[in-house]
């Protein structure tokens, strides 16, 4: 951590628009000291950290996921647990269980000891291993900060933050996640195949003799302090009227034609792909999670205020996930990338 980071720290002072800019970088280049390329992918997981979100990662073996989400936990200095899902994994192993434990007097107590789950940054991997109902066990730490068992309530630490990889091309011994669950992450980041260049760099990186030498950016002491207070930061970018609108449009536009949608009195834009190709739209968490975004994007460029291209950056991560394709959608291949694509050129504003 710079001396500049210290001083704030030690007199309590609330970090600016430029720290954040400067600790937002500072973290992307130590993590780019071990992950080659994925640019926009690491920018849209801090993204997510920052906004105080969860983040599905997904990408064909090896494209570096785990090896993304654990270099972030070490550059961070926070406590790290990985959760290695598989059919047989259990609710219990991984929010924690009741054991029963013998005192020095002799006698016998329940006690409860916590699950992996109880740490900083936590690494699903291959979250779609695992069934439906040890997937869930995720869902209220997720939305609640906290794990119920056995009829007792446990807070965890903030901050905190779930990032899980799924591998897409392997469907035997796999469970698609829940729609309520894949709601829950604030983003979808993909991890595409590296080109040559950057594989020529990963093979030089990987297979010399010198590891990459990773310096926190936080001291351990006062890591959760320090990225809670400029979580908030976030929080305080203005958002104009018209903004929150165009979020709200977008959202409006990725859902198809429905009669029992009563009480509105603006109708949303139509596109004709989403009402030939889409069975759900997003729901009201794609508008947070568009805002929350393009607030951390407005403070890396300086700005205490979003813009419309703010916006339009983060659809792809903010809505793909939450939009349900039809079978005509799979049989005429067309992806959700297509659809978030479509629905922001018909509803910007400098096209409508």
């Amino acid at each position: 951590m710079n001396t500049e980071n210290e001083r704030q720290a030690a007199a309590g002072e609330r970090p600016t628009i430029g720290d954040f800019a400067r600790v937002f970088r500072r973290i992307q280049a130590e993590i780019h000291k071990v992950i080659v390329g994925h640019e926009r992918a690491v920018e849209e997981l801090l993204s997510a950290l920052f906004a105080g979100g969860h983040v599905l990662i997904e990408g064909v073996p090896g494209t570096g996921k785990t090896t993304l989400v654990k270099t972030l936990g070490l550059v961070l200095n926070l406590t790290f647990n990985r959760i290695q899902f598989t059919v047989d994994l259990m609710p219990a192993d991984i929010t924690g269980t009741r054991v029963i434990l013998s005192g020095a007097d002799g006698r016998r107590e329940f006690s409860f000891q916590p699950g992996p789950i109880f740490c900083h940054i936590l690494l699903g991997d291959e979250i779609n291993r695992a069934t439906p109902k040890t997937q869930s066990a995720l869902l209220e730490a997720m939305a609640e900060l906290q794990v119920t068992a056995g009829g007792t309530t446990y807070p965890l630490p903030p901050p905190y933050f779930v990032m899980a990889t799924l591998n897409p091309i392997e469907m035997e011994g796999t469970y698609p996640l829940p729609e309520a669950q894949l709601d829950r992450f604030l983003f979808k980041v993909r991890l595409g195949y590296p080109g040559e260049d950057e594989l020529v760099r990963i093979i030089t990186a990987t297979t010399g003799p010198e590891e990459a030498g990773i310096t926190p950016v936080f001291a351990v002491e006062e890591a959760a302090e320090r990225l809670e207070d400029l979580k908030h930061l976030v929080r305080e970018v203005i958002v104009a009227p018209p903004i929150e609108q165009y979020a709200a449009r977008l959202v409006r536009a990725t859902q198809p034609e429905n009669p029992r949608i009563i009480g509105d009195n603006r109708p949303p834009v139509r596109v004709d792909l989403v009402n030939r190709y889409v069975s759900f739209g997003s729901s009201p968490r794609g508008a947070l999670a568009l805002i929350l975004g393009a607030k951390v994007r407005a403070l890396l460029d300086g700005r205490a205020n979003i813009a419309y291209d703010d916006i339009d950056q983060l659809a792809p991560a903010a809505l793909e996930h939450r939009i349900m394709l039809n079978y005509a959608a799979h049989s005429d291949n067309v992806d959700t990338a297509r659809i978030v694509e479509q629905v922001v050129k018909a509803v910007h504003p400098t096209r409508v």
